[in-house]
């Protein structure tokens, strides 16, 4: 079995590239800076809830827009143009 897990540092793809990502089924892991250190936090999707797994935290969101929101707020995602 092949690993579909897509590695990327926070800002490399927008929101909208991430969630199509998720939706093509793979897991993407975003290494981004958290209290000083470096830690990845994975985003994916089951087909029905979006999950957004912190070292800290769990967040799950039923929607693609609670999904973008939380890739935007958290920086994340890349600022669209």
């Amino acid at each position: 079995m092949s690993d579909d897990t897509l590695h990327i540092g926070a800002g490399e793809l927008t929101a909208d590239e991430i969630i199509e990502e998720m939706r093509s089924g793979r897991r993407v892991l975003v290494s981004v800076e958290l209290f000083g250190d470096e830690e990845e936090v994975a985003l994916r999707h089951d087909g029905d809830t979006y999950y957004c797994d912190t070292p800290t935290r769990l967040h799950k969101h039923s929607d693609e827009e609670g999904m973008r929101s939380c890739i935007e707020e958290m920086g994340y995602g890349a600022a669209e143009n």
